[in-house]
């Protein structure tokens, strides 16, 4: 007899709770069922996490396959001589004796799933929660906004079996919505059978990329470009944010690199004041376009004792 290993089949330890194989079972069943997989070996799949399901559920089978020790699967293996009646008999062979896994009765596996078994009318079985990305502008997350979905999803149908059909779905997106987030619609997701619940829908927000911000959480991101002299002397300049223009003051001495806050001109969050926005100070250096802009670069060179690479002189050592 060639040993089958029923929880590793479920993909369960040992001494797993009843509850637990229970989940596992209905997780399985549902991924394996011939009517919704469409991967080679389904349905093999299927009956056998059936048929270990089928002995695994019932205290008494269980028990009597935990006698039977742990082997390899498909290995070889003689069971012992009385081990029909510890199994209640229910599989036994001719003279309680020679027992085969293959004579599981697998109809009550079935109900709920193919509607099959002699059990379709009291088993009852969740709806599946859908997974569904939902890419929206940076505008529509800060101002809220409702997204179509349309998608085709497996359901049971009124004889318990499993089909895709076409599934329209409003969502609405909360003001502040971030980029990553997983938005719980409970109820929304499948349909469930025979008095099970409803399943959910979970949406994953994925921000579009935006001309100007970077998103981090509810603080937006943007880059500065600043005249040389703008940076040194200091300026006001008018910046874009999400609800307008605004003036922005730059102080003199602003160094490339460095992050001007404009405060409460990030997101909004659902409860409380918006983020913040951060400029990033990027000085942008044109090519003189004239004799005079020439001559005063000049001028600021022969008068200027600045030097940006004085760090290279203090911290690098010296060839000798």
């Amino acid at each position: 007899m060639k040993y089958k290993d029923y929880y590793a089949a479920l993909g369960v330890p040992r001494d797993a709770s009843a509850a637990d194989i229970k989940k596992a079972y209905r997780r399985l069943a549902q991924k394996h069922h011939p009517d919704v997989s469409k991967e080679k070996g389904a349905e093999e799949k299927f009956k056998d996490v059936a048929e270990a399901y089928a002995t695994l559920k019932d205290p008494e089978k269980r028990a009597a396959y935990d006698r039977l020790g742990s082997y390899s699967p498909g290995q070889d293996f003689q069971p012992p001589p009385d081990w029909g009646a510890q199994a209640g008999g229910a599989h036994a062979g001719p003279g309680g004796a020679n027992f085969n896994f293959d004579d599981i009765d697998l109809s009550d596996l079935f109900s709920g799933l193919g509607g099959r078994g002699r059990g379709a009318a009291n088993m009852s079985m969740p709806g599946e929660d859908y997974e569904v990305t939902a890419r929206i502008p940076l505008e529509d997350a800060a101002n809220g906004t409702l997204v179509d979905l349309n998608l085709s999803v497996p359901e049971y149908d009124e004889s318990g079996r499993l089909r895709r059909v076409p599934r329209t779905f409003k969502a609405r997106i909360p003001t502040g919505a971030t980029n990553g987030q997983r938005l719980r619609l409970r109820g929304k997701g499948g349909k469930g059978f025979n008095g099970g619940r409803d399943g959910d829908l979970f949406l994953h927000i994925e921000l579009l990329p935006h001309p100007f911000f970077r998103p981090d959480g509810h603080d937006l991101y943007m880059d500065l470009p600043l005249a040389p002299w703008e940076a040194a002397l200091g300026a006001t300049v008018e910046v874009p944010t999400l609800t307008g223009t605004v003036q922005l003051k730059v102080p003199p001495g602003t160094m490339a690199g460095q992050k001007l806050r404009l405060s409460k001109r990030g997101l909004p969050r659902p409860q409380g004041e918006a983020g913040d926005l951060f400029a990033i100070a990027q000085i942008a250096v044109a090519p003189p376009a004239t004799d005079r802009e020439r001559e005063l670069y000049q001028e600021l060179a022969a008068a200027s004792k600045f030097d940006p690479r004085i760090h290279f002189r203090t911290e690098v050592p010296h060839e000798s």
